[in-house]
C-alpha cells in the first residue's frame, strides 16, 4: 500500500504528480512521509488508527538500520490494541540512552533505556514488548487512552472465552508494579503504577474501560465486570459493569450493534432493539437491580456520566 518515489516513477507517475502529492494539492497520490506515498482514496477511507499504522510503516522504511524501535502509542497500534478516540499524532520511537538522534516532522524520538527483553518484532518491525508498551503508554498518555490499552493487553492473558483467571490478573499487575518500582522517580511512573493496579482484563471494549474510569472518578470503588445473570432458557446474560453499592448495572451501548449489518447477523434493526428490550427487562426482573445505558457522549467526562446516572435515579458516592 505504501510506495516509494522510485516505485511510483516506475509506474510512470510524472514529476508534476509527485509535486502535487507532496504539497497535498489533490490528485491520486498523497505523500505521507518524505519518499513514501499512498493512494489518496485508500488513505482517506482508513480510520485514524489505521492511518497511524501506515505512517509507522513509512517511517520505519526511512529509519531502517537505526538503533531505535517503535514505541509508546505507535507500538500499541502495532500490537493491535484497541483505542478510545484515537487522534492523529507523530510516530513514536525510542532510542537507547547512549544515542541522541533528533526528532523530525511527524516523528518523535524518546531517549530511554532499551534492554533486549523489552524489544520484539511484529511483521518485521522492531517495537517495544507489550509489557513495556503498556508501561510507556501509561506514563505518557491520558487515562482515557492508557486504561483501554492496559485492559486489552491484560485481557489477552486472563480471559479465555468466558473464563476469567483472577490469579493471572494479579500476577500481571505485580509485574507492572515491579517495573514501576524499578523506574521510581521518573516522569509518569506514578500514573503507570495506578493504571497497572486499575487495569482489568474483563473489560471487552474501550467504551467499557472509559466507563469504569469515569465511574471511579465519580467515587465508585466496588465494580463487578461482565456480571452473569441467568437467562430465561438457562443461558446467561452478561452485563458490562455491576455497581453493588447502588444496586445498578451500567452498560456501555455502542451504536455498532444497531447500525452495523454485520454485527446484527442478518437481523433487522427492529429485531435487535426488541431483543435488547427483552434482555433488559429480564435482567431487571431477575436481579431487582436498575440498569443504566449510555454511549460515547455519556462517558466523555465524569460530569456527563453523572448526569446520565441521575436520569436513572443513581447518585454517585461523591
Amino acid at each position: 500500500m505504501v510506495l516509494t518515489r522510485e516505485e511510483l516513477e516506475n509506474r510512470e507517475v510524472g514529476p508534476s504528480e509527485l509535486r502535487a502529492a507532496g504539497a497535498d494539492q489533490g490528485g491520486r497520490w498523497l505523500r505521507i512521509r518524505p519518499g513514501a506515498y499512498i493512494d489518496r482514496a485508500a488513505f482517506d477511507a482508513l480510520r485514524p488508527v489505521d492511518r497511524h499504522l501506515i505512517g509507522v510503516v513509512a517511517a520505519i522504511g526511512r529509519s531502517r538500520g537505526s538503533a531505535g524501535v517503535v514505541s509508546h502509542l505507535s507500538a500499541s497500534v502495532l500490537h493491535g490494541l484497541p483505542h478510545y478516540r484515537f487522534r492523529p499524532r507523530p510516530i513514536s520511537m525510542t532510542v537507547p540512552d547512549a544515542t541522541h538522534p533528533p526528532s523530525r516532522a511527524g516523528l518523535r524520538r524518546h531517549t530511554d533505556e532499551l534492554p533486549d527483553q523489552d524489544v520484539v518484532e511484529i511483521h518485521g518491525i522492531r517495537c517495544t514488548s507489550l509489557e513495556r508498551t503498556i508501561f510507556d503508554v501509561a506514563r505518557t498518555e491520558p487515562f482515557e487512552t492508557s486504561v483501554p490499552c492496559a485492559d486489552a493487553a491484560l485481557r489477552r492473558d486472563v480471559v479465555r472465552g468466558r473464563e476469567f483467571d483472577a490469579e493471572a490478573q494479579g500476577l500481571w499487575r505485580e509485574v507492572l508494579s515491579r517495573r514501576a518500582e524499578r523506574a521510581s522517580g521518573r516522569r509518569g511512573v506514578r500514573r503507570a503504577s495506578w493504571v497497572g493496579a486499575f487495569a482489568d482484563g474483563r473489560a471487552e471494549l474501550p467504551g467499557e474501560s472509559v466507563s469504569r474510569l469515569q465511574l471511579h472518578r465519580l467515587g465508585f470503588r466496588d465494580f463487578d465486570l461482565q456480571v452473569a445473570v441467568e437467562g430465561p432458557r438457562g443461558r446467561d446474560y452478561f452485563v458490562d459493569i455491576g455497581l453493588p453499592g447502588a444496586k445498578t448495572f451500567w452498560e456501555f451501548d455502542g451504536e455498532g450493534k444497531y447500525r452495523d449489518e454485520a454485527l446484527r447477523n442478518g437481523r433487522s434493526l427492529e429485531d435487535v432493539l426488541l431483543a435488547e428490550k427483552r434482555r433488559e427487562d429480564w435482567i431487571r426482573g431477575r436481579t431487582r437491580w436498575g440498569l443504566c445505558r449510555g454511549g460515547f457522549a455519556d462517558i466523555a467526562s465524569p460530569e456527563r456520566l453523572a448526569a446520565r446516572l441521575a436520569a436513572f435515579g443513581v447518585q454517585p458516592p461523591r
